[in-house]
This record gives structure tokens, sequence and C-alpha cells, in this order.
């Protein structure tokens, strides 16, 4: 049996093939997403939802002219953001991704939808939120008027998969789109009601792996959320390690039967009994990708191109003390909770202003960012961590951020064994609907 893995993520679309017996990742393909629209808004960062499905049906056809014998569909994808839905379950709308800024504008005596949320009803929700985007939608009179639903953009790809004209949502993506009851697993819809809205557009939530329908007689399982597919993806000894994630963000995620929630810790639902406990840094590898671009300007102002600055970066980093003075907050695109806070550079002195040293102070802050914020779970819930698991190519392809990460957590790290680790957590979620797999041999709990 094999089982076919979808990830649709912000910048690439990925797929991967595994055979369910060994749990082998047999082939995996990647291609670019490239469906940002133009905007005049710099806040505003939307995707269209019909070069996305174009993009994932032409790589299905590709993939089912080699394989015959896919038995089950798991999907996955960018949390947080919306696409609104008509009576027929096609999109009327953009999708509205998880970087888009309207929830921190002003709508309300000043305010953003995201203060009033929290300032009136105890509620932390982020711009980029599904639920704070539409919010701003009604308080602007902006909802698209043949919307009846709205979804994800991976719960989209199954409708259209399945022919569904409604959308059945895992409650992982519920929660992520916010104003969500993580302990009760529902919306919180008085407050929606209390703004504005019409409760009626909420999706159907499940908290089970379950078949939402077919596609050409093949099994499509719900989607997930992304995080949770990385960890599905990722982690084999889920009681004693932790993931940590670095992309163009980082994430640091944990699994626990406990709910439990932190400053910037979120209680995110997996399945009946397991909560993943997850703190995002906004900037993540975008901070280390910051610096790189710093130097090629430099150097392509004094007229030298064809450099890997990454690989002089390295270089550099080889002959610096792995202690650095240069004291690093890599917050340059915020904090969840803090959106206009920045990032900020101390201790500079005239023996240790030097690339090498503001290179290293950068990954320092990347890894002490997503250490504070294991602390609090740490803290909270005495986890025995013993391992980190690496995934995200920001982490994957920088042996000295590595060597940074394992000595700040004192943990030995080591890599996810595969590269596409949602994609691969979505066969696996195919898998356990199938029942060829269960969830607690999927993440080694005993």
């Amino acid at each position: 049996m094999r089982a076919l893995g979808i990830d649709i993520g912000t910048t690439s679309i990925s797929a991967v093939v595994a055979e369910t017996g060994k749990r082998e990742l047999e082939r995996s393909f990647t291609i670019a997403n490239g469906s940002f629209m133009k905007t005049d808004s710099p806040w505003e960062k939307i995707q269209d939802p019909d070069s996305i499905l174009q993009t994932v049906f032409k790589l299905l056809e590709e993939i089912f002219k080699e394989y015959k014998d896919i038995e089950v569909i798991g999907l996955t994808g960018q949390m947080h953001g919306i696409v609104y839905l008509d009576e027929e379950g096609k999109h009327v709308s953009p999708l509205y991704t998880w970087q888009d800024g309207r929830g921190n504008l002003p709508v309300e005596d000043e305010r953003s939808i995201c203060e009033i949320l929290e300032k009136d009803f105890s509620i932390k929700a982020y711009s980029g939120y599904g639920l704070v985007t539409h919010l701003y939608h009604c308080k602007k009179g902006l909802v698209p008027e043949k919307a009846v639903k709205v979804c994800t953009i991976m719960d989209y790809l199954g409708m259209r998969l399945t022919g569904r004209k409604t959308p059945l949502m895992h409650s992982s993506n519920g929660a992520g789109l916010g104003l969500y009851d993580v302990e009760r697993n529902l919306f919180h819809k008085e407050i929606l009601r209390q703004n504005g809205a019409d409760t009626e557009i909420l999706p159907e939530i499940t908290d089970e792996f379950t078949c939402i329908g077919t596609w050409r007689g093949i099994p499509v399982s719900v989607a997930i959320g992304d995080n949770q597919a990385s960890f599905l993806g990722s982690v084999e000894e889920a009681e004693s390690s932790v993931l940590v994630n670095m992309g163009t963000g980082g994430q640091i995620s944990v699994l626990s039967e406990k709910y439990f929630t932190a400053k910037g810790i979120e209680a995110r639902p997996f399945v009946k009994g397991y909560y993943l406990l997850a703190g995002s840094s906004l900037c993540g590898g975008r901070a280390y990708a910051c610096l790189e671009s710093f130097f090629r300007s430099y150097a392509e102002a004094l007229g030298v191109g064809d450099i890997d600055h990454y690989g002089v970066m390295g270089k550099l980093l080889d002959k610096q003390e792995k202690s650095g003075s240069l004291k690093v907050l890599t917050t340059f695109s915020g904090t969840r909770e803090h959106p206009e806070k920045r990032g900020t550079i101390k201790n500079i002195g005239t023996d240790n202003f030097t690339p090498e040293a503001l290179i290293l102070g950068v990954l320092e802050g990347m890894a002490s960012e997503l250490y504070k914020m294991y602390g609090r779970i740490q803290k909270g819930l005495s986890f025995p961590g013993r391992k980190i698991i690496a995934s995200g190519n920001g982490i994957r392809k920088n042996r000295h951020l590595q060597e940074i990460m394992s000595k700040k957590f004192d943990m030995y790290l080591e890599l996810a064994k595969r590269e596409e680790e949602a994609a691969y957590g979505a066969a696996l979620c195919g898998m356990i609907t199938a029942g060829s797999l269960t969830f607690g041999e999927a993440v080694g709990i005993r």
C-alpha cells in the first residue's frame, strides 16, 4: 500500500509517496507556489486559489502516471489563512494568508481587531488568523456577497478533490483560524456575533483523522495543520523529543497530554487526548537571510557579484569563538504578542564589531528566541526533553546553527530523517485514517 501526502506551503507545494508497511518515503516532489497576488497595500498578503489548484492538479497527474497503487491521500498546508466559499463550494475570494496584516489595522476607536479581542474579550488572536481577517472584513463591509463558508486552502483542496460543497475541517485547522476554545473544541461563536459576524459561515469541525470523500475512488483524509503534520512526519520518540523547525519563521513544538498555555505558547489540537504545544518566532530563518542580504548589498555596491555569501558567512564562523559577545535580539518582524517590536544589537565594542561576531550573534539570537519559549513549557510541565529533532532548511543547511541550538538547549540534536516533513506527515495522517497505522505507532507513544 502507498499513501500520498500533499503540503500546500506558502512558497512551495510539496508531495510525497510513502510505502505504508515500513513507512518508507519513496519519492518526493516540490514545485514553487508562485501564487502571490500583487497589491498596493504592503500589509496585504493574498494568493490566488486557482493558481494553487492548477499547480496541485498538474502535480497529481504527474504522480498518478507513475504510481497506480496509491490507496489514500493525506493533506496539509499553511495554517491560519482563509478562503471564502459560495453555496457550490467554489471560492469567491483570494486566499488571505497567515502573513496578512489587516488584523493589526485600526477599525474601531483607533483599535485593531487584535486589540479589540484582547482588551474587550481576553482573547489572544493574531493578524493573519482567518477569523481575525474575517472580523476585519465584517467591520469594513468587505465580506464577499456570495460567501457562505470559510476554510483553509488545504480544506478547499480536499473539497475540490472530493466534490464536497461544504468543508469538514480538522480541529487543528479550526484552532488555527483563531477564536477557538481548544479545551472545549469549539469556536467562540458569541464573541463572533458580538463583533458582527454571522456564525453560519463557520465550517463543520471534527477531532478525528477521518475520510472526507474520494478522488477517483481513493479515500481523501481530512486536512491537518502543517505544524501537526510536521511533528507527525519528524518525531518518532514524542515523549522525550522537542521539534525545532527553522524555515521562514521558527517554531518549537512539544507533544502533551495536558492542556497548557503560557506567554507565546499555544496549545493546539492534535488527536483526542493530545495537544501540540507550540511557540513561534516570526522572523526565524529569515533573520539569517536578512543578514545575508545585508552583506550581498554591500558586495554589489562594490561591483562584486556571483558570490556564495552563505558560504563566506560559514567560513567566517569557522574561525569565530562559539560564544558570542554581540547580543542580538532577532525579533526583526516583531512577535505574535507585539507585532510592532523590533530587534536590537547590544554590547558593541571596538573589539567585537566584526562580521563574524554579528553572524554568530544572529544565530545565537535565533536559538535564544525559541529556547525562551521552550523554557516556559519546561517550567510549566517539567517536560523531560532529551533530544532535539531539527527540521526546515534554515537549520538543516546550517551546521553552525545546529551546534548553537544543541548547546543552548543542552540536548543532542539530530536532523529529521525526511526533508518534506509536513507532506510526509500528511501521508501518515492518511495511513492513520485508512487504519494501517495508529497515532501511537507514528510518534512512538508506548
